[in-house]
């Protein structure tokens, strides 16, 4: 089942307004660690932007990997640096190294990758039920 562009980008505004709607009502522990996980799961339907028929594991260890990749890049310095002048900068790229990030990452992509995997199964015994029977050039029946 391709995903496609629509709901991935549907799922990223959803995502993004979940993200900003918790941190609008809370600070400290559930932010951040809601912001991570949630983050991840952004990261995850992008991927489905941007190649629309990727299977949802290779989605998963791509959204998981991309996060972790820019979670040792913040060790170089850069993303803080860029951070200190841009409120956006830190939103993408963070300011700091934290290993409860990189634990934190694949909680927020592994049930999206679950449930994508579920409903795409259900989806396709669907489609092969519907087609069962018929021919072309046959009666239905």
């Amino acid at each position: 089942m391709v995903w496609g562009r629509l709901p991935a980008l549907a799922a990223v505004v959803v995502i993004v307004g979940l993200a900003f709607g918790i941190r609008s009502v809370s600070d400290g522990g559930l932010e951040q660690y809601s912001g991570t996980a949630l983050y991840a799961s952004m990261i995850y339907a992008g991927v489905f932007l941007l190649w629309p028929a990727v299977a949802p594991v290779r989605a998963g260890i791509l959204a998981v990997g991309f996060c972790w990749a820019l979670e040792f890049f913040q060790l170089t310095g850069v993303p803080a640096a860029l951070s200190e002048r841009s409120p956006v900068a830190r939103l993408v790229l963070g300011a700091s190294f934290d290993w409860v990030d990189v634990a934190w990452y694949p909680v927020g992509v592994v049930p999206l990758v679950v449930l994508h995997r579920l409903v795409s199964r259900r989806g396709a015994g669907s489609a092969a039920t519907a087609g069962r029977g018929s021919r072309v050039g046959s009666p239905p029946g």
